[in-house]
């Protein structure tokens, strides 16, 4: 257990940020999942108007450091050829 005053703090923080990039994580996630889903289901229009949606949460991901830059540009390219590829 953290002894000093500022280490407590330091814990708390930690722990709250890590719930807050566990929430992260899962609405994008789960925004993926939704498009492929679709795909799938060869809804293509329904899984084209989600893809903004899905490049927004990536990219606030990777601004906060949540996933790599590298990592969002790769899935966003991925997604595109993904529904474009079936248009």
């Amino acid at each position: 257990m953290p002894i000093t005053k500022s280490a407590r703090k330091a814990l708390r923080q930690s722990k709250k940020r890590k719930i807050k990039n566990i929430e992260q994580k899962k609405k994008v996630r789960d925004s993926l999942k939704k498009i492929k889903n679709l795909v799938s289901e060869k809804k293509f229009k329904e899984a084209k108007a989600l893809l903004p949606q899905a490049y927004k949460l990536l990219d606030k991901a990777a601004k906060t450091g949540l996933i790599k830059k590298g990592g969002t540009d790769r899935t966003k390219s991925r997604l595109a050829k993904l529904i474009n590829k079936q248009v």
